[in-house]
């Protein structure tokens, strides 16, 4: 193992300060070399540059050119810039760099102390900031986001077949991809960076009422949030299979084999499943458990994924449906809305805050919308760098098809001139890039003090937790409320959702779109990272399912199958029973 990896930032003077803190619910694994260069370092990072500038909070001018202090990367992972993101709090008067803190970290001990910096405070930035904060307390509406939702499926659905392109003109398509990461970050980072604030208002006005669970409460079954769309049209396609004894028994053989199956069947009913997968792959072919990472599996490169989880939707009683349960849970959101307001009616201030806050609650949604539109447009560069890995591994000229994704951005124009050329490096590159997945990157780098790669623990080290014993309570964050009991199923795949049965409680080790779908299946679900905001959150409540994020180590910490009750409201989960 080599001190450093070859396409690793340096780490900034001006802001030193770096956590892997709600970084592994978007990158958990190290990004390959052509994901990094080509997707974040000239994408998705000048992206949030410019993003965070639209805020209100930071300057073009203090950021440096090369590489933008928003996030980092060191042994191919993931950071967000912690010490960027509490100019958030120094800033803005309406945050403290504690709250920011606890909000990020709670109690956690390694985190380094806010020390100031003389260009931390720029008072003329105030203008900026309240213009901002105004916008995010008075939006109903972003069409920019819809239009954007226009212009990346309208790229989607002019996509040719990639087989027949040449090389340039496949680069060429998919440097078309850059400028759509860029733009589309910075509207995600807007709306990211600003999905906290309303919480946070909610959180101040619940202290103030006695009701502390008024943000989780007023904020579940928002509705229209398109990361949600995917487990809609799984369970609709997942009636069709319990509808069709030929789709059942196609299923009840295995997900193995099963697309194959299906092909071969003249069955109308599976024909017709059949033209309503195809639909669903071309809207949703994008989402998998790695998505933004550009060489991940995807529900379009590897439909097992979906079929996966579609065997287990499959399995839920029609009086489950998460259109009924979004139904009961907005019910319930608009009668605390309601016992809100009346608790403020005589507080004027407190009113006009309640009001506010409800609005910019529609950050959440804005959120999944503007993720929904990267994921896409990252997913199309995908393709093009899955077909050149085909045809050069077909060639002889790589080793594998995957050795495309070991490629920089700066090297892409030169290997499609000779591909020839790059098949040793490439290999090369790919073992190491192996190695890194057994390293256990640090929670906080604090000071720039990256230390050698050959100093950071092993994952294949690390000793086995605990298991938890009957009465036995880990702690967690409150996500979607409700109380459930159940057996715990520990998934670690999505593609292999193992013997998850309805009324089980999934236990997962993080949350994105290829994973909320078995959100259908389960009454109730736990996550082991994960923040208020967390995309697990903001759809456990779109989909009325109880859940518990930032549970550490849930998913070595509780035996499979073990009974356990799952408190959503507090973040906590009790054993209650050992497995049988």
């Amino acid at each position: 193992m080599t001190d450093r990896w070859f396409t690793d930032w340096e780490p900034s003077r001006r802001w030193p300060h770096y956590t892997r803190a709600n970084a592994g619910e978007v990158l958990p694994t190290p990004a390959s070399p052509l994901g990094q260069t080509f997707s974040w370092d000239r994408g998705i990072v000048p992206g949030a540059r410019l993003g965070s500038c639209r805020t209100g909070l930071y300057e073009f001018t203090e950021y440096d050119s090369a590489h933008p202090e928003v996030f980092g990367f060191f042994g191919g992972y993931f950071f967000l810039n912690l010490a960027n993101i509490r100019m958030q709090a120094v800033r803005n008067p309406a945050v403290t760099v504690e709250q920011l803190d606890v909000a990020f970290f709670g109690d956690h001990p390694d985190v380094p102390p806010y020390v100031a910096h003389p260009d931390d405070e720029k008072p003329h930035l105030m203008p900026a900031i309240e213009a901002h904060l105004g916008f995010v307390l008075s939006t109903t509406e972003w069409p920019e986001l819809l239009q954007d939702r226009a212009a990346v499926d309208a790229f989607r659905d002019a996509r040719p077949d990639l087989t027949t392109l040449s090389d340039a003109d496949l680069l060429s398509r998919a440097r078309r991809t850059q400028p759509m990461l860029v733009h589309g970050f910075s509207q995600h980072y807007v709306a990211s960076s600003s999905s906290g604030i309303a919480p946070g208002i909610l959180a101040a006005i619940g202290a103030a009422i006695g009701d502390t669970e008024l943000p989780m409460r007023v904020a579940a079954g928002l509705g229209d949030v398109d990361s949600a769309e995917p487990s809609y049209a799984l369970w609709d396609l997942s009636r069709s299979v319990r509808a069709s004894e030929p789709l059942t028994a196609a299923f009840d053989a295995g997900v193995d084999g099963l697309v194959g199956r299906l092909a071969s069947s003249d069955d109308p009913a599976v024909a017709e499943f059949r033209t309503a997968w195809d639909r669903f792959v071309h809207e949703f072919g994008s989402r998998g458990p790695n998505e933004w990472e550009i060489s991940a599996e995807t529900w379009e490169t590897s439909p097992e994924i979906a079929l996966a989880a579609l065997d287990r939707i499959r399995l839920q009683d029609d009086d489950e449906s998460p259109r009924l349960r979004h139904e009961r849970l907005a019910g319930e959101r608009e009668a605390a809305t309601e016992e809100a307001r009346a608790k403020v009616a005589g507080e004027p201030e407190l009113a006009g805050q309640l009001e506010a806050a409800l609005v910019g609650l529609n950050m959440m949604i804005f959120r999944e919308r503007a993720k929904t539109n990267i994921i896409k447009s990252v997913h199309e560069g995908r393709m093009v760098f899955r077909e050149l890995g085909r045809r050069h591994a077909e060639a002889g000229h790589l080793a594998d098809p995957f050795h495309t994704f070991m490629l920089t951005n700066e090297e892409l124009e030169s290997f499609v001139i000779d591909p020839s050329v790059f098949g040793g490096l490439l290999a090369e590159r790919a073992d190491g890039y192996r190695e890194l997945f057994d390293l256990e990157p640090p929670f906080i780098i604090a000071d720039g003090d990256v230390r050698p790669l050959s100093e950071w623990a092993r994952r294949s080290d690390a000793p086995t937790a605990d298991v938890a014993a009957p009465g036995e309570v880990l702690h967690g964050v409150s996500g979607s409320p409700g109380k459930v009991t159940g057996r715990a199923r520990i998934v670690t795949d999505p593609a292999d959702p193992g013997q998850l049965q309805p009324g089980d409680i999934l236990v997962a080790p993080l949350t994105d779109p290829a994973w909320t779908p078995l959100f259908m299946v389960a009454d109730g679900v736990v996550v082991n990272v994960g923040g208020q905001i967390s995309h697990a959150i903001i759809v456990s409540r779109e989909l009325g399912v109880p859940c518990a994020v930032s549970v550490t180590d849930a998913t070595v910490k509780l035996a499979d199958g073990a009974l356990v009750e799952l408190d959503g409201d507090a973040g906590t989960v009790t054993v209650l029973e050992a497995p049988a």
